[in-house]
């Protein structure tokens, strides 16, 4: 019995079907460059439908997946806000009521003089000597002014120290800044700023918002 034989492949022939090719003539080419045209025409479908269509869709479809975390990790966001509402409610009233017990320690422009009474009696009390007490301008701020006073004081150490001390306890805020302390033959020169504060009023607050307005528009011009 003789063993079967697998045909030979004609491979100068497949040559002779690519190099006779005559392009005017596509109906009468031969199976294989037919069928090398048919693949390469699928391949550049396949790829112009990628490029075109599927990778564009890709790009939509990463780009809403995105949005969609963004929207849940927004969701779960005010979901937390709304759960912890309460606690919000009351954290605001407690920093409502600590923010009214500060402005109370300021005074108004009316007490203003009296506080600047309290910190040089401060002094005089502990037997210090002012040789300098110089008030600066008010620097107004969104609902407060700060006035700084500059000072020197000449007295012994624990008095100012002491004084230091009495400053701070003083129902009013205020504030000692730029301490420097130098020896002399009468005893110890304290050379600072104390700062005082004091709220606005109504009237001066719809004054600076105004104002701030006004030099708003004026610079849109």
């Amino acid at each position: 019995m003789k063993a079967m034989q697998m045909p030979r492949f004609d491979f100068e022939r497949l040559a002779d079907d690519f190099r006779n090719l005559d392009p005017k003539d596509v109906g009468n080419w031969a199976p294989a460059p037919k069928a090398a045209v048919l693949v390469g025409v699928l391949v550049a479908t396949l790829a112009a439908g990628w490029w075109f269509l599927w990778d564009p869709l890709q790009m939509e479809l990463e780009q809403k997946r995105g949005e969609e975390q963004a929207l849940k990790d927004e969701w779960l966001n005010k979901k937390r806000q709304a759960v912890n509402l309460d606690q919000y409610q009351q954290q605001l009233a407690d920093i409502d009521k600590s923010f009214g017990a500060l402005l109370k320690q300021l005074p108004n422009k009316a007490e203003m003089e009296s506080l600047l009474v309290d910190i040089s009696q401060a002094g005089l009390s502990r037997g210090l000597t002012f040789e300098t007490w110089k008030p600066g301008g008010e620097a107004v701020k969104d609902f407060y002014a700060e006035m700084p006073i500059t000072i020197r004081v000449l007295g012994g150490y624990h008095d100012l120290g002491n004084f230091a001390g009495d400053v701070a306890k003083l129902s009013r805020i205020v504030t000692l800044g730029g301490l420097v302390v130098e020896s002399t033959k009468d005893g110890l020169r304290m050379d600072a700023v104390a700062t005082t504060y004091r709220y606005l009023d109504d009237e001066e607050i719809a004054r600076i918002r105004k104002e701030k307005a006004d030099k708003a528009k004026g610079g849109k011009k």
